[in-house]
């Protein structure tokens, strides 16, 4: 494996898959894996749906986005997602690294866009993940239980093609759109992206500190009349 592989194996701050908690969760998911591939699908899925996605998570905290935190939360916003599944494929020798782009009709609540004060939703985090020779984007942001509440399709991860959000929802109407690519990171650019979030949504962080007051799950279940969990 070259050199340049091999700086996304490493762990960091952010990835810190050197975290008994976190070794254990990526142990505990592939038992029984026997290939990189059935290991990366294997935790794709685990991130995906076993911590519920929150973007509400989302605060100025270095420590509130290291993958040991967003594991023991189960539950983190897209970018905390994709550093929990990066971190854990590095544990299993699978070289990660972080992606970001900026996208349009994201899944959110009217309340979420009225906080946010757009509908432009930025740097949006997957995964990329080295399988068979090349790079394959996996984004395991949205767990299945709200993309079945959305009419979103779910997106899987063969680790032969790339997960990206679909551009059609579940009704054959035009959904997500990708508008940016910032390219991709070893580690988390933590101090870029915030400063383009404090820039982006004033409204955001001036209404919401990090707190219980709100609830994404409570929300989509109210505008979707179905339960959610």
């Amino acid at each position: 494996m070259n050199e340049d592989i091999q700086q996304y194996l490493h762990p960091t701050f952010f990835l810190d898959y050197d975290n008994e908690k976190v070794a254990a969760f990526a142990e505990e998911v592939c038992a029984g894996a026997t290939t990189p591939t059935d290991r990366a699908v294997a935790l794709y899925y685990a991130v995906r749906d076993r911590i519920k996605y929150d973007p509400y998570d989302l605060r100025y905290s270095r420590t509130a986005i290291k993958a040991s935190t967003v594991l023991g939360k189960q539950s983190g916003y897209c970018v905390a997602k994709a550093v929990l599944l990066a971190a854990v494929g590095r544990h299993q020798g699978i070289p990660c690294r972080l992606g970001f782009a900026d996208v349009t009709n994201h899944l959110s609540t009217d309340r979420l866009r009225k906080m946010m004060g757009t509908d432009l939703f930025i740097y949006h985090g997957y995964t990329e993940m080295y399988l068979n020779d090349g790079w394959h984007k996996a984004t395991p942001a949205f767990n299945l239980s709200l993309c079945t509440r959305f009419n979103v399709l779910p997106l899987e991860f063969d680790g032969t093609g790339d997960s990206i959000f679909h551009q059609f929802d579940a009704l054959g109407q035009k959904h997500m759109e990708y508008v940016r690519d910032h390219g991709h990171f070893a580690d988390l650019p933590f101090d870029r992206i915030f400063a383009a979030y404090g820039k982006t949504y004033p409204r955001f962080f001036e209404h919401f500190g990090g707190g219980k007051d709100h609830d994404f799950a409570a929300e989509a279940e109210l505008e979707s009349g179905s339960d959610i969990t």
